[in-house]
């Protein structure tokens, strides 16, 4: 089988190794690639702590999220962790924008996150029906 596709398929016309040139718009392709998927992942993480936000703590939403997702350890921290960084921004500004008395408003394509409701929540309670 693997003779058959050699001659089918000569090295002389489909090289194995790029050129250079060629090597770097890949290694540029799949870094846009890889970011865009992270970026998804941040923002599906981020409307999933919004929507868990009554029920879970952030931490514990974005956990399972990760787990529920089943997104592999190496692209996992890079989610949490950049998922924890926004959150921050939110719930935490810079001490410049502290210092200056300026608020920066949230971009419009992030939800509106709903973080101090979970928070005041929590003093409440809630019956818990089980079967």
């Amino acid at each position: 089988m693997l003779a058959f596709l050699r001659r089918l398929f000569p090295e002389r016309i489909f090289k194995r190794k790029l050129e250079p040139a060629a090597e770097r718009r890949l290694r540029l392709a799949q870094a846009r690639a890889e970011e865009a998927i992270i970026r998804a992942h941040v923002d599906n993480a981020l409307m999933f702590v919004d929507t868990l936000a009554e029920d879970l703590s952030f931490d514990r939403a974005i956990e399972t999220y990760i787990r529920e997702m089943a997104i592999p350890e190496p692209l996992a921290s890079t989610v949490a962790t950049r998922t924890l960084v926004v959150l921050g921004q939110d719930l935490v500004p810079y001490r410049r924008r502290a210092v200056e008395g300026g608020v920066e408003e949230p971009p419009q394509d992030q939800p509106k996150l709903r973080l101090n409701d979970a928070s005041q929540g929590r003093g409440q309670q809630r019956t818990i029906k089980r079967a």
